[in-house]
């Protein structure tokens, strides 16, 4: 984003978010109406408008940083966190504000076209004190999430289970397991004793094959140099293998030059070699168990809206049109657009990338994110015509650090051979 492009970013924010504030104000405004005290009344007022000017000043100082560094870490990421929580808590607010305001339009517009009110009375109604303090006790449901999901919920790893069926599975991996990581996002990582715990639920799957899809960092390949210890315990017995996702070529920061670029991706890869992972790159392996096999396909990143540099076909290359497929494909756009339909017929494709947004909901009877509206599947199991696809929603965290509803993620997959 260029200097005009970041200035009028900055302007829009700060009013937006001084609107926002001043929308607020008006239910504790006809909360504290009804206070005796004027002097407490001033004082909680004046308070209110110092942290919002204060919480304005903040979160553009950290978008200020975030532009001029190309880095999110440190107070930036934490002036992030505060500017979601502050907004959705606002937000939900504002919602029953508005509300209000459309029956106090209609109330208004009625007493105006009757004109049975006396010079003493009002055409629209005063606020009621009873809706502004519904609003507040509302908001602080998404608050209380944002502040769990800051501080705890990043954490709080989950297990999800999927058992596909496929009528041309090869008996030998009737009931073969793969746990699935993605988005270690290492960079984002402060707390080694928590991502432990993770790292011992997945190896707690015992699986037969452990998979990565992408995004082991966040920038800089020396993010990931104090987890490895940690993440090379995780081991299966037919291996481990990883991809590249969108964030480990080192694009989102500007190099000194690029022979530094260049070395950083060098030791970005041979990370995946010390971590005990087999680095997959535009290439496949034949998985053997009991005379039969199944191809593993590792691809480079290749997505919509990003970096393209997968090259399914020099994948497939030696792999016989029958064979039972796995695509390891860090975006989940790339199913969409192409494996899906690829006349090779791969059968299951495990991505990542989405990260669920780490916003929304998922109960038994339905599920929201905002991921929603950029990808046509941002979590769990999508099939078409017998291929299936399976998204992760992430190990780690990015940008955002934190997690609400959309929990971190290690996934089991269970193959199963399907009965005629």
């Amino acid at each position: 984003m260029g200097n005009s492009g970041s200035l009028l970013f900055l302007l829009i924010l700060s009013l937006v978010s001084a609107m926002l504030s001043w929308y607020v104000f008006q239910a504790l405004r006809t909360i504290l109406a009804q206070w005796d005290n004027p002097t407490a009344r001033t004082s909680i007022s004046i308070a209110y408008w110092l942290l919002s000017t204060l919480y304005i000043v903040l979160i553009v100082l950290s978008f200020m940083t975030i532009f001029r560094t190309g880095k999110i870490a440190g107070y930036p990421q934490m002036g992030i966190n505060l500017f979601l929580t502050v907004t959705v808590t606002q937000v939900t607010i504002i919602v029953f504000l508005l509300g209000e305001d459309f029956v106090r339009g209609i109330q208004g517009t009625v007493n105006y076209l009757t004109g049975n009110l006396s010079p003493s009375e009002r055409y629209i109604p005063q606020r009621r004190k009873f809706i502004s303090q519904i609003a507040l006790i509302a908001a602080s449901i998404p608050f209380s999430g944002f502040v769990y999901g800051v501080f705890k919920g990043k954490y709080n790893f989950k297990v999800f289970r999927e058992t596909i069926y496929f009528e041309d599975l090869p008996e030998a991996f009737d009931g073969f397991t793969i746990t699935q990581l993605s988005d270690i996002h290492a960079g984002s990582f402060k707390d080694i004793t928590a991502v432990r715990k993770g790292i011992d639920l997945a190896k707690q799957q015992r699986s037969d094959l452990v998979v990565f899809t992408g995004d082991l960092i966040n920038v800089a390949a020396d993010e990931v140099s104090p987890f490895i210890d940690a993440f090379k315990d995780i081991k299966a017995p037919y291996g481990q293998f990883s991809i590249l996702g969108n964030h480990d070529y080192g694009d989102y920061t500007q190099w000194p030059t690029p022979e530094d670029k260049v070395k950083n991706f060098d030791q970005l890869k041979s990370s995946h070699a010390k971590m005990g992972f087999r680095l997959m790159l535009d290439e496949h392996v034949t998985i053997k168990k009991d005379g039969e096999h199944l191809q593993l396909l590792g691809v480079e990143n290749w997505g919509v809206g990003f970096k393209s540099k997968g090259d399914l076909e020099k994948a497939l290359r030696g792999v016989n049109k029958n064979d039972f497929k796995i695509l390891l494909s860090h975006d989940p756009t790339h199913w969409d657009a192409v494996a899906k339909t690829h006349p090779s017929n791969i059968h299951l494709t495990l991505s990542g990338h989405t990260h669920g947004m780490q916003i929304g909901l998922e109960t038994p009877i339905g599920r929201w994110s905002p991921a929603k509206y950029r990808y046509p599947h941002w979590a769990g199991l999508a099939e078409q015509a017998g291929r299936y696809l399976y998204v992760n929603r992430g190990f780690g965290f990015h940008a955002f650090a934190g997690r609400v509803g959309i929990w971190p993620e290690i996934t089991v997959i269970t193959l199963k051979k399907k009965l005629a």
